[in-house]
């Protein structure tokens, strides 16, 4: 743990940097210091035995030397041997056990050469001693300088000390720079314990905040604790951080606002990733999905493909790199969906797709086209018949009077006929793109029910039915409506009604009026309307090849246009019927209508 740290590391670093220098450091000292101890040592030798030979130089009688030299022999630190003419004349070893031999100094070849004129001479090593009759070695420094050259020949003072005694002041000098060293270590390795420390700290506790930031407290803040490259760092991170609570923001209500957006659509959108997975979709396009699942028998968790038709377009979108369309029905229902490549710079990663609920503009195109087919062929007949009778007058081919006034009576009929198609056509579209205009007054019912019963009552006769009214009040017999409209309207449901009895059959109008609003109702017991075509009776020409035949002069436009009168009153209108027992046609108006047309 120590090592994997910046701390651990940077600790080991400078421990062995300082390492490594007092390493260096103190075997460079060791070797000065041992060669400042053998320098030392050979300097002293060399300049006690030029004193004695100087000695030698300045008293003419050698007696005096040699009792000089036993007067301080005690403050001399190394041995002394005095050769004069060839002989051991003096010598500070006479009284110890051992000795250098005499001939050492003749046979060694640094040693001897001080007897050939030679200033002064310095050599090293183990020599051999002799004392009590045995021979031992040791290591010694030895030191050669001539007396009186010019003289005395083959004399000279040699000056030996033992090498133990500079090797003890050289493991002093060594023990001491050894315990130096071991104190730097402990200071240096406590100094770097505590700048390491010292210097990763902040930065240990920007690795704390940086694993909140990561959780998503980007709140979070690092302390600025100094103004060098760290507390720079710092404030950059704080900066850094932010930033990024700024961009997650913005992320988060970018992505509120567009899941807000997929939400209210009412196309559904799905996104396709590389693989053709469903990455997102809102609820129309999950309503999609949920209706291809139940056709298919499946469950939305028991499988995860496209269908059929939607991979195909996503692979043709992959393949072409274009943008695709389709059109697939599910449910009853038509849905289009259109598909385009995502691109991640130079690939495609994915495609988008819009899924639209055709169904009402299909129903709407149907219905269109319809209209347009019934209007031609409701307008194809009264042409023709105007076209061949006029033909006919004009050809002469009518020889009689009575001929041409029966061609013209038809002739007549039919531009009535064509006339009245356009003018229903004309209000049905005005009533529809809301236009219709309302002359709302306060009408008595009893007469204004009356009036619209006796104009049938001569085609009632012809068609051998017999029409009877019922007016049925609880407050007043008056009703605040717009009496042409609603004169419109019940001439159709009552012109309807008595084409569609047969003879000796009843159609009855009751005009109920009550607290809430006033009813009106168109009952007979004639053919009757088939239960499946009851939802459609109220649509434009619906029914126009069924029970209203052009033969009995039905233009199939007099139910829608009732139905948009009475919801220009705010009212309702609806329909019963049963096969061969009849039909009732009933429409309610509310009293508040005037209030809420304003």
């Amino acid at each position: 743990m120590l090592w994997s740290s910046v701390v651990g590391k940077l600790w080991v670093t400078i421990l062995l940097l300082v390492s490594v220098v007092l390493t260096i450091l103190m075997v460079m000292l060791l070797q000065s210091f041992e060669r400042f101890h053998i320098n030392e040592a050979e300097s002293k030798l060399i300049s006690q035995a030029n004193m004695i030979s100087a000695m030698f130089d300045a008293y003419d009688e050698q007696d005096y030397v040699y009792r000089t030299l036993s007067l301080y022999e005690d403050s001399l630190t190394a041995h002394v041997v005095i050769v004069v003419e060839g002989e051991k004349i003096w010598s500070t070893d006479d009284m110890e056990a051992y000795q250098v031999p005499l001939d050492t100094f003749y046979t060694d070849p640094v040693l001897s050469g001080v007897f050939e004129g030679k200033q002064a001479v310095v050599t090293e090593g183990d020599f051999p001693f002799i004392g009590e009759g045995e021979e031992v070695h040791n290591g010694i420094m030895i030191v050669g300088v001539p007396i009186q050259p010019e003289r005395l020949e083959g004399s000279a003072v040699f000056l030996y000390q033992s090498l133990s005694a500079i090797e003890e002041t050289s493991q002093e000098t060594r023990k001491i720079v050894y315990f130096s060293a071991a104190i730097a270590l402990v200071l240096t390795t406590v100094f770097a314990f505590f700048l390491s420390s010292r210097v990763t700290a902040p930065l240990r506790k920007m690795r704390q905040v940086a694993l909140e930031v990561a959780q998503g407290k980007f709140n979070t803040k690092v302390p600025i604790l100094t103004h060098d490259e760290i507390g720079q760092l710092a404030i950059a991170f704080n900066r850094m951080g932010r930033e990024l609570n700024r961009n997650i923001n913005e992320l988060n209500q970018e992505k509120e606002q567009l899941s807000r957006i997929l939400v209210s659509m009412a196309d559904g959108v799905i996104t396709l990733d590389r693989k053709g997975e469903v990455v997102v979709a809102n609820p129309p396009a999950e309503r999609f999905f949920q209706s291809w699942f139940y056709e298919q028998g499946m469950t939305e968790q028991s499988s995860q493909r496209l269908p059929e038709a939607v991979q195909k377009l996503y692979e043709q979108v992959v393949l072409l790199e274009k943008e695709q369309m389709t059109e697939i029905d599910v449910q009853g229902r038509s849905w289009a969906i259109l598909m385009t490549p995502l691109y991640d710079r130079d690939y495609v990663r994915g495609a988008v797709a819009v899924i639209r609920d055709m169904t009402e503009e299909r129903r709407h195109d149907k219905l269109r086209k319809d209209f347009i087919a019934n209007v031609s062929h409701e307008l194809r007949t009264p042409i023709s018949m105007l076209q061949g009778y006029s033909e006919a007058i004009i050809d002469d081919i009518a020889g009689s009077d009575e001929d041409k006034k029966e061609i013209a009576k038809i002739i007549y009929d039919e531009s009535l006929r064509m006339g009245r198609l356009v003018n229903e056509l004309l209000d049905l579209a005005r009533m529809e793109s809301g236009h219709i205009e309302l002359n709302l007054e306060s009408v008595e019912l009893r007469p204004f029910t009356e009036r619209i019963v006796r104009k049938f009552q001569g085609y009632a006769r012809e068609q051998g039915v017999e029409l009877s009214y019922d007016i049925q009040t609880e407050i007043s017999d008056q009703a605040f409506i717009d009496p042409d409209r609603m004169e419109q309207v019940l001439t159709n449901l009552i012109h309807n009604a008595i084409r569609h009895t047969a003879e000796k059959g009843v159609v009855r109008l009751v005009v109920i009026e009550s607290e809430q609003g006033t009813r009106y109702e168109v009952i007979d017991n004639g053919s009757g309307i088939p239960e499946e075509d009851l939802p459609y009776v109220f649509e434009r020409f619906y029914k126009a090849d069924k029970a209203r035949t052009r033969g009995k002069g039905g233009t199939g436009l007099g139910l829608a246009i009732a139905k948009n009168i009475v919801d220009a009153h705010n009212g309702t209108i609806s329909v019963h019927s049963k096969m061969n027992e009849g039909t009732t046609f009933s429409f309610f108006l509310p009293h508040n209508l005037g209030e809420n047309s304003d």
